[in-house]
């Protein structure tokens, strides 16, 4: 027990030594010193709490804020101390917010628990006592051995032993782990592929020692060790052997794989890592209005504490004849009793801290990312993938970015690539009808006049054939099962396979050679055959040296038909030249240059033989590396290094990737809305200037400045003075910024300032031949300069995920290069064309909706708290409160919740086309406009005026020409009225809600059906509410001031002249101010709000029910509704048969309370509600 604690405390951490040792089948040595090592067991924890944690640790992350700890200490005193109100006025709010925030949390904690439930409890096979035993996947130890059938998935981190092929290899799909659906191939060592039944596996002896658990997908470092007859035999294991737990088996009957990491030690548990949390601009503009509230709130006490004490400096006031002192009040301490009275006042006025603005915020941003993902102009039809909201904390932070960083292939471009051209031997070709065809010669010259490849072409071609990571997946997929791999070549036909790959690129080449004629046929264990023209070839694969990007290149060692040994090795052309000592290089390097100015991706394919006693000697610098469990990495790379030189230079390959639709002006847009584009990619600089050319992320007209193959720091500071010098010079010209991978190194290690200076003053920036962490560094660069600017990074492989986790938004596109850029995003959306609609549309609704709901919150406080700070003048500093407890409790719950709430969601101050179409209304909201101290001051004030008029305007209205009675009342002219404390207070508290929720409605641009609903709703629901609660007496409340107030009240005829004189005094200034500024003053939001929506606008009624392509869908009720409002007149043809005809039948309709009329349907069970014409 003692151990575990320490275990929780981090101080005794459960692996001492960086190594595990795992004895296959639990099988234990019987002699020498054995020390059992402690493993995880194998149940997957993904939830928060258990039902023992739940409260305390529920409340300690609450309370954790700051507004919810200011009121439970509000609370406490409250209890403590004779308070002028009810603990109940602070403890039930808080309550009300704690408990509905602890359900939500605690529904989707048991939804966790759930989900784990059904996965720890799901049923598994594993060898035990010499055979089968069927148990739940939660009782699985490291060690044992598990036997997985197709299409299930791995239960644990498994190393492969054997499976149903002769060979032992496997194929999975590692798709619920990184996204990719190709097939990929595992492999076993050689001694236990035999072991194909349990007979066999329980006389398995073996040991696998390897590295403690990592987070890294694709890193494993081990060997086995298998005894044979007293003999020690002892195998590498790296990543091709480890089958991860959430990967799917196939194309293979059944595996058997000794369990090595369970559990929480899984590598896929261990990438449930929670992402560093990201705050957005507007929370921290909350804050900081929060704390000067609190300021606001600490001075009225304590001025209201001296004032007490100043007006009792007279006896008659400190005490009076009708409050006598008690003996114990006369010799209380002074100090105490400041400090009471100080409490006392700081509860009195504790309200003008918005409680449920937490609250509120929070289910606005939830409820309000629902339009993100419902939104039809997200969705990609042609993929089925609509757009995600991983995190809903930054909706509005997308009305704020001022830079995008981008990656270029899959997110600019469509990662499809097709194959172009090549360079073979110094001499260009390309792809015409199937045949490579050498440059000069035209497509149509007959069939004998097209050279027969000879030796050079056909062993590039093989090299592209055979240098790969390629699977083949056949129509028959049970067809390799157990027979010869290669039975497709008697009676199979080669149309019956298709080609996987997790790199386009390489799946784009292997197709060309297969068109071109030599074509890769499948693999069976170590062998690899290719057709050559029909004619069957088998290589011996001998060894792989995968691909990296530091090498930014991958080899095979293959043996050939006639025995001899070869190298074939494919990379980026800075990667293979520098080491090429054979062939055509000057003019392969010429050649590769033109493809990138082209746009094409290239790759330069190189060889290298070997002869015996090289072999030898590479093949025993390959094994002592794979085998070595200290710095495995930098020995494979010393090495790969001494193997991958002297090489034979073949060729290179040009691949096309195409562009997505609508790039160019998606870029255009994000330019006129005041946001510099970045382009971070890791081609070379050729390729992606043609790239940034080709989709306007560079103009024509623009001045190309370049920092390139800098090599010394001394070198870059001159180049990027010279840049500076030209950028002043040239200042009316727009210039654009290449860089190298290599020159950025440079620049950000001595030269920031002088980096920045020049980027800041161009108006797009190519960051070329970038590593993943240099990505990082450039958005960290940005995001800490003293202008801090948003920044939003988007890219779809996993070398964009550092870049999506340091901007302040990240955005992953769901592309072909797998799912680690979606998971670890923010938002994900299918193409980089969505990314103009995200910003500009909902950006802007969800930065002003926002916006507002907070400067209102606090607007409605001061609006509630300064009366209550002016009655204290009329009443001797006595803290008596101006308001009835329910009420200071209901007034945030209940009265004027639910309109800012609705607000907040559909709030519109412009159309949405009209935001797309003028990309520069973005830059009215940019640098946190909305909420600058400027408007803070006005909301604060407007609070303290209304809040005024509310008090003084009761007052004047009220409280002239009375006389007062002995008993409290009031004696008008002509009648009797209880006009006491609490008439008064009431009156106040009705026009004050009154006053607020009609203050937003003449802020509230955009009107549903559900604004009307909850602004008059609101209303109508506090006189009704307070004429149940002031009629009648309610047996379980100790006293009741208000009884019969409120109808008192209500039947004085000067009280109603008094609410509708105040409300108005209150808002008529407000509606000549927006006057007067719309028509002297307008800005450029407010002269577009006159703008209206595409072609055709809606009514009220008609946008019920609208159509894409702005065809509305008029019923026969709406066109009647209309006639009889008189919008419609009945002789005008305005909802026509046909579209009334079509109205309900079209295959992507949509019926939706609020909806614009040029938004695209969705298909069904989609929602649209963010997406509105104008009421």
């Amino acid at each position: 027990m003692l151990r575990w604690i320490r275990q929780q405390l981090g101080f005794d951490p459960p692996h001492q030594s960086e190594t595990r040792t795992v004895y296959v089948a639990n099988r234990f040595p019987q002699h020498g010193h054995y020390i059992p090592q402690r493993f995880a067991d194998n149940r997957i924890i993904s939830s928060k709490y258990t039902i023992w944690n739940f409260v305390p640790k529920n409340l300690f992350e609450q309370f954790r804020r700051i507004a919810n700890f200011y009121f439970i200490i509000i609370f406490l005193v409250q209890l403590m101390i004779d308070t002028p109100t009810s603990p109940v006025t602070s403890g039930l709010p808080l309550f009300f917010v704690i408990t509905v925030t602890a359900i939500k949390q605690g529904y989707e904690d048991w939804l966790r628990h759930k989900a784990d439930n059904e996965v720890n409890g799901a049923p598994v096979f594993v060898v035990r006592s010499g055979s089968l035993v069927q148990t739940r996947s939660k009782n699985i130890r490291v060690g044992d051995i598990v036997r997985v059938a197709k299409d299930e998935t791995f239960p644990a981190d498994l190393v492969l032993l054997s499976s149903d092929r002769a060979d032992g290899t496997c194929h999975i799909t590692t798709a619920s782990l990184d996204g990719e659906t190709n097939l990929k191939t595992h492999y076993s060592v050689a001694e236990t592929a035999v072991c194909q039944s349990v007979s066999r596996l329980e006389s398995l002896q073996a040991v696998v020692e390897c590295q403690q658990p990592e987070a890294d997908l694709y890193r494993f470092v081990g060997r086995i060790t298998v005894t044979q007859q007293g003999e020690e035999i002892v195998r590498p294991l790296g990543p091709e052997n480890l089958l991860l737990r959430g990967a799917r088996l196939k194309n293979t009957k059944e595996i058997f794989g000794v369990a090595v990491y369970t559990g929480m030690e899984s590598k896929m548990a261990l990438n449930y890592k929670c992402k560093s949390q990201k705050r957005s601009a507007v929370e921290k503009s909350m804050n900081t209005f929060l704390i000067i509230y609190l300021g606001i709130l600490l001075f009225e006490a304590v001025l209201s504490t001296i004032l007490k004490y100043a007006w009792q400096a007279e006896d008659k006031w400190d005490e009076p004849f009708y409050n006598q002192k008690t003996e114990q009040e006369r010799n209380s301490s002074p100090i105490l009793k400041f400090i009471s009275d100080f409490l006392a006042f700081l509860v009195l006025y504790n309200f003008i801290i918005p409680i449920s603005l937490y609250v509120t915020v929070e289910m606005q941003k939830f409820l309000g990312s629902f339009f993100i993902c419902w939104d039809l102009d997200l969705y990609h039809e042609e993929s089925d993938q609509k757009a995600q909201v991983n995190t809903s904390d930054l909706n509005e932070e997308l009305g704020q970015v001022e830079y995008v960083f981008t990656d270029k292939t899959g997110t600019l471009t469509e990662n499809e690539m097709q194959f172009r051209e090549c360079s073979i031997n110094g001499t260009k070709y390309r792809e015409v009808n199937g045949k490579l065809v050498p440059e000069g010669m035209s497509d149509d010259s007959p069939d004998g006049s097209i050279p027969q490849l000879i030796g050079e072409e056909l062993l590039f071609l093989k090299a592209v054939s055979l240098c790969h990571t390629v699977q083949i997946s056949y129509d028959q997929p049970d067809c390799l099962v157990g027979g010869d791999p290669f039975s497709h070549a008697n009676g199979f036909s080669s149309n019956h396979m298709e080609y996987y790959a997790s790199s386009p690129d390489e799946k784009a080449l292997v197709e060309a050679a297969k068109r071109i004629g030599v074509a890769f046929s499948g693999s069976s264990g170590d062998t690899l055959e290719i057709k050559t023209f029909g004619k069957s070839e088998k290589y011996k694969l001998l060894h792989v040296l995968e691909f990296d990007a530091d090498r930014r290149r991958m080899s095979v060692i293959l043996q050939t038909p006639s025995g001899g040994q070869v190298l074939f090795t494919k990379g980026a052309e800075s990667a293979i030249l520098p080491f090429s000592t054979g062939g055509e290089i000057e003019k392969t390097r010429l050649h590769v240059d033109e493809f990138a100015l082209k746009g094409l991706r290239t790759l330069v394919v190189a060889c290298r033989h070997f002869s015996p006693e090289e072999y030898i000697d590479v093949d025993r610098r390959l094994n002592s590396a794979r085998t070595a469990l200290q710095q495995r990495e930098e020995r494979l790379q010393e090495a790969f290094s001494y193997i991958e030189r002297d090489l034979q230079l073949l060729g290179a390959t040009g691949v096309e990737d195409k562009l997505q639709d609508k790039v160019q002006e998606t870029i255009e847009a994000l330019r006129l809305a005041g946001i510099k584009v970045w382009v971070l990619t890791g081609d070379k600089h050729e390729t992606a200037v043609s790239v940034s050319l080709s989709c306007g992320h560079f103009h024509r007209t623009m001045n190309i400045l370049e920092l390139l193959q800098q090599r010394s720091d001394n070198e870059c500071a001159e180049q990027l003075r010279r840049l500076a010098r030209r950028i002043k010079e040239d200042h009316v010209i727009q210039h654009g910024l290449v860089v190298d991978g290599a020159s950025l190194s440079l620049a950000l290690r001595e030269h920031e300032k002088l980096f920045m200076e020049v980027c800041k003053n161009c108006s797009a920036v190519l960051c070329c031949r970038m590593a993943p962490l240099q990505k990082a560094k450039v958005v960290r660069l940005l995001k800490t300069s003293p202008e801090k600017p948003i920044t939003l990074a988007i890219g779809d492989g996993a070398n964009d995920v550092s870049m999506i986790q340091e901007a302040h938004v990240g955005i992953g596109i769901m592309g072909k290069e797998g799912r680690q850029a979606v998971r670890n995003s923010d938002y994900a959306i299918a193409r980089f064309r969505f990314l103009a609609k995200l910003l500009l549309v909902h950006g802007h609704f969800y930065y002003i909706r926002i916006a507002t709901l907070v400067q209102y919150f606090f607007y409605k406080n001061v609006c509630f708290i300064t009366p209550q700070f002016l009655y204290q003048f009329f009443c001797l500093f006595s803290q008596q409160t101006l308001y009835d407890s329910v009420y200071l409790t209901l007034y945030n719950i209940c009265f004027t919740s639910l309109p800012i709430l609705v607000y907040s969601l559909f709030e519109q101050l412009v159309h949405p086309h009209v935001l797309q179409t003028k990309p520069a209304l973005y830059r009215d909201i940019s640098k946190n406009a909305l909420l600058s101290f400027r408007t803070f001051l006005y909301w604060t004030l407007l609070g303290f005026c209304h809040a005024f008029v509310f008090f003084f305007g009761s007052y004047i209205l009220m409280g002239e020409d009375t006389t007062l009675m002995g008993n409290g009342q009031i004696l008008r002219a002509n009648r009797q009225l209880m006009f006491g404390n609490w008439t008064f207070g009431t009156l106040v508290f009705t026009v004050m809600v009154i006053t607020v929720t009609l203050k937003l409605a003449i802020e509230t641009h955009f009107w549903t059906w559900m604004n009307h609903f909850v602004t008059w709703g609101s209303i109508a629901f506090y006189f009704i509410f307070s004429l149940f609660y002031g009629g009648i007496i309610w047996p379980f409340l100790h006293t009741q001031d208000m009884y019969f107030v409120f109808v008192q009240l209500l039947s004085s005829g000067s009280a109603w002249f008094a609410i509708i004189i105040i409300v108005i005094t209150c808002l008529f200034p407000d509606v000549v101010k927006k006057v007067f500024y719309r028509h002297l003053k307008p800005t450029s939001t407010q002269k577009s709000q006159s703008l209206s929506a595409p072609a055709q606008t809606l009514s009220c009624v008609e946008s019920l029910c609208c159509y894409q392509h702005g065809q509305s869908g008029c019923s026969r009720l709406v066109c009647f509704l209309e006639q009889m409002t008189g919008q419609c007149p009945a002789g005008d043809n305005h909802c026509p048969a046909s579209s009334c005809n079509n109205r309900w039948g079209g295959p992507r309709r949509l019926l939706t309370m609020i909806m614009k009329p040029d938004e695209p349907t969705p298909p069904r069970g989609f929602k649209n509600l963010d997406s509105s014409s104008e009421l």
